[in-house]
């Protein structure tokens, strides 16, 4: 780096929307319309490491609660990587998560890695891709009154708070969906759904059983106009999930692991699929 100007410094929307397309040519498909969601989660928490002006690195330290927060978005161009640009901006910008718990869905290759950073592998998050559409359950749209309960159907899965991440992904835009499932008006189950540059992206899902989360994936398969693939993010632990999606179809194009530092949250048995491998 010597006689190089490098600058750490937090992202706004056209640099996080700059990341994101990196993340398009790395093969990650993000969402159509993650960029102000991600932002929304956490305004401090997206940072990119400049050299001579150029862009080189992004990587984000989302603090959802007082006690947790998430790093994704990590990469680094190409003709930058082993020089250690994409290290040396993770070492820098850490720190904004403080005292809290981190998690983080990395590759398997990098698993070493992040254990050397105090890291540990508590399981794995798949990715299942197919075109099989489930049996819809019944649901309806999302209404703004909504949000304390989905809130508690999220801290219930995932076994923390993150009510500006809830609040900006489960409301609906011209790209993401959220629908709802209820019994005897209390809401039971929900499922959001994505546009994605290929596909569409299904998650979370929060379900009781197998068989709403698959009414529910259905559901969102359906409200999305039929545009597959469907892509979902299943934890490894939820084996029956797995299993039914594997005979419609869907097969495993990855799998990432799910990796703390610090005690790590207590997932429910809700959780059918995460939202994004990016924010947990």
């Amino acid at each position: 780096m010597t006689g190089q100007a490098v600058l750490d410094a937090r992202m706004g929307l056209a640099d996080l929307q700059l990341a994101l397309d990196w993340a398009e040519k790395e093969g990650w498909n993000p969402g159509l319309d993650d960029a102000a969601a991600f932002l929304g989660a956490d305004p401090d928490g997206f940072f990119m490491r400049r050299i001579d002006g150029r862009p080189v690195s992004a990587i984000s330290v989302v603090n959802h609660a007082p006690d947790f927060a998430f790093i994704g978005l990590f990469i680094c161009l190409p003709e930058f990587r082993q020089l250690g640009h994409g290290y040396g901006l993770a070492q820098a910008v850490i720190g904004h998560a403080g005292a809290r718990t981190i998690g983080l869905d990395g590759v398997a290759e990098q698993q070493e890695n992040y254990g050397r950073a105090g890291f540990v592998a508590v399981g794995a998050t798949l990715r299942h891709e197919g075109e099989a559409i489930p049996e819809a359950g019944v649901v309806r749209a999302v209404r703004a009154q909504d949000l304390d309960s989905l809130l508690d159907l999220d801290v219930a899965a995932n076994g923390y708070r993150r009510p500006a991440f809830v609040a900006g992904w489960m409301t609906d835009t011209g790209s993401r969906r959220t629908l709802v499932q209820e019994d005897g008006g209390r809401i039971t189950g929900a499922v959001t759904w994505r546009r994605s540059i290929r596909g569409t992206k299904v998650g979370p899902v929060y379900a009781q059983s197998t068989r709403d989360a698959l009414g529910l994936i259905g559901a969102a398969a359906q409200s999305s106009g039929g545009a597959g693939p469907f892509v979902i993010d299943v934890p490894e632990a939820n084996r029956t999930l797995r299993r039914e999606l594997e005979a419609l179809g869907y097969t495993v194009a990855f799998a990432t692991a799910r990796m703390y530092r610090g005690t790590p949250p207590q997932s429910g048995t809700a959780l059918a699929a995460i939202a994004t491998m990016e924010l947990g």
